[in-house]
C-alpha cells in the first residue's frame, strides 16, 4: 500500500510519535490480521473499509492502522476519544462528515479512542449515522467490546482482535528507528549490543509505544566512550527500575490471568498455577484478592474432595493479613500448590447450583408438618413435628425412608460424590444409607 495519512510529529515529539507507521508497509505486527488473503487485508487493498471496532492491549497500533486504512481509501478521518468527547463532539463530527460527503464527495471514517467509554446513550447516537452511512465508525477498546458495547452498535460492527506484538518485530522496530535519519535516532551515533536490543523488545511486553519509549529514555541516558554513545547493560538496568509487567488492574488481562491461575489448579499443574500467580504478583495484584479467588477454588473444584483444601486456603488468607507482602506471599503459593496437586471435586459446586434453581424455581413450598418447629402448644395441636423421626434413635443414626424435602420436590438429588479423595467414602456411605 502506497497511500499514507500526514503524518505531524514535530523533530521535538516523543521517538513513538515521530516513528508511527504511515503506511501498511511499515506497520509490524497483527499478520493474523494482515497477511495476504486475510479478509481485513483485502478491504484495506480494495479501498472499502467497513466499520469495525479494533480491540487488544495498548501499543499495538490500533490507531494506526485505523489512520492506514483510512488513507488508504481516501475518506477524510476524524479522530475522538471517549474520555474527552460527549454527545456535541458527536453530533459535530456526524455535521463534519456529512458537509464533506456534500461538497467534496468524501467519505469520513470516524475514530473512536477507548470508545468502551462511551455511555448506552452516547452509543446510540452512532446507531443512526453508521446505519445511513454517513459515516464509517473505527473503534479502539483495550477491553472486551461484548461486555462494553451495547448489542445494537456490535450488531453493525465487526470486531478485530489484535495482539501484542512479538519480540522478534520489535527488535526490527527497534533497529529502524536507530537507523531512521529523519523520523528516528540515525543522526545519532548510538552503539547499542544486540542483546541490549532484545532486552528492550522484551521489557516492552509486546508494547511497540513502550518499547520506543525506553529507547528514547536509554539514548538519553547513554555513556560516551570513546566518542560513541554506548547504551549498555548498565544503562538499561537504570531505565528499567521498577519496570512492571502490563496487568491493567480490573481490565481483560486482569481476568485472563486469574483465569489462568484458576484453571491452572483445576487442571492439578502446580508449575503453571505457581507462574501465573507470580504474573500478578509482579503485575502489582492485591495478594488479598487471590486469597479470596483461593478460598474460592477450594470449595468449587477440590470440595469434599479434600476438605482439608479449604482450611488451609482460609488459613493462608489469615497468615498473609498477618504478615503482609512479601513474608504472607508464601504462604498463599503453599495453599495454590496445594490445592493444585489435591483430589478435585465439583460436586458441591454442581449440586449447590442444581439446588439454588430449585429454590427460585418451585415458588414458595410448604415445609412439610413433621419438619415444622412446634414451640406452641397450639402448634403442637396442629400436629407440627408430631411424626417427626429423631436420626440418633434410630439404626446407624438414620431414619431410612424419611422424607426431608417439600413434598412436591421428594426425592430430588443433588449431590453426587466423585470417585476421588474422602469423596469415595462419603459416596459409599450415602448409597449404604439409601439402601437401607
Amino acid at each position: 500500500m502506497t497511500n499514507a495519512y500526514s503524518h505531524t510529529a514535530t523533530p521535538d515529539a516523543p521517538l513513538a510519535a515521530r516513528m508511527r507507521p504511515t503506511t501498511l508497509d511499515e506497520f509490524i505486527g497483527q499478520q493474523h490480521l494482515l497477511a495476504k488473503g486475510k479478509s481485513l487485508r483485502a478491504s484495506i487493498e480494495q479501498g472499502v473499509p467497513h466499520s469495525l471496532v479494533f480491540w487488544g492491549p495498548p501499543g499495538v497500533g490500533k490507531t494506526t492502522l485505523a489512520k492506514i486504512i483510512a488513507a488508504s481509501a481516501h475518506c477524510h478521518f476524524i479522530e475522538l476519544s471517549a474520555v474527552m468527547a460527549g454527545v456535541k463532539e458527536i453530533r459535530a463530527a456526524v455535521a463534519e462528515a456529512e458537509e464533506v460527503k456534500l461538497t467534496r464527495n468524501l467519505n469520513t471514517v470516524l475514530f473512536i479512542d477507548e470508545i468502551h467509554r462511551f455511555s448506552k446513550s452516547q452509543q446510540d447516537l452512532l446507531l443512526a449515522p453508521i446505519e445511513n452511512g454517513a459515516v464509517i465508525l473505527f473503534g479502539a477498546t483495550t477491553e472486551n467490546p461484548s461486555f462494553e458495547l451495547n448489542n445494537a452498535l456490535l450488531s453493525r460492527l465487526r470486531i478485530y482482535v489484535m495482539r501484542s506484538i512479538e519480540p522478534e518485530a520489535l527488535v526490527e522496530l527497534l533497529k529502524n528507528a536507530l537507523t531512521d535519519k529523519r523520523r528516528g535516532l540515525g543522526e545519532r551515533n548510538l552503539t547499542i549490543a544486540p542483546e541490549v536490543l532484545e532486552m528492550i523488545a522484551k521489557a516492552a511486553d509486546g508494547d511497540a509505544r513502550r518499547c520506543l519509549n525506553i529507547l528514547q529514555i536509554a539514548a538519553d541516558l547513554a555513556e560516551t566512550v570513546d566518542g560513541q554513545e554506548v547504551v549498555n547493560r548498565e544503562v538499561l538496568d537504570e531505565v528499567l527500575q521498577g519496570h512492571a509487567a502490563r496487568f491493567d488492574k480490573g481490565g481483560d488481562i486482569f481476568y485472563d490471568q486469574i483465569s489462568a491461575l484458576h484453571k491452572s489448579v483445576r487442571g492439578t499443574d502446580p508449575d503453571a498455577a505457581l507462574y501465573w500467580f507470580c504474573r500478578m504478583l509482579d503485575g502489582g495484584c492485591d495478594p488479598l484478592y487471590i486469597a479470596r479467588r483461593v478460598v474460592r477454588m477450594a470449595s468449587e473444584d477440590i470440595g469434599n474432595a479434600d476438605p482439608r483444601g479449604l482450611e488451609l486456603a482460609l488459613n493462608a488468607a489469615h497468615a498473609y493479613e498477618r504478615l503482609g507482602s512479601p513474608e504472607g506471599e508464601l504462604s498463599l503459593a503453599q495453599a495454590i500448590v496445594y490445592l493444585a496437586c489435591a483430589p478435585k471435586s465439583n460436586a458441591v459446586y454442581v449440586a449447590y447450583k442444581a439446588a439454588m434453581a430449585d429454590a427460585r424455581n418451585s415458588g414458595s413450598l410448604e415445609v412439610p408438618i413433621h419438619l415444622r418447629n412446634a414451640p406452641t402448644k397450639l402448634m403442637k395441636e396442629l400436629g407440627h413435628g408430631a411424626e417427626y423421626r429423631y436420626a440418633h434413635d434410630e439404626a446407624h443414626a438414620f431414619a431410612a425412608g424419611e422424607n426431608y424435602f417439600p413434598e412436591q420436590l421428594k426425592g430430588r438429588r443433588y449431590y453426587f460424590p466423585v470417585e476421588r479423595g474422602l469423596e469415595i467414602k462419603i459416596k459409599d456411605k450415602l448409597a449404604f444409607l439409601r439402601k437401607l
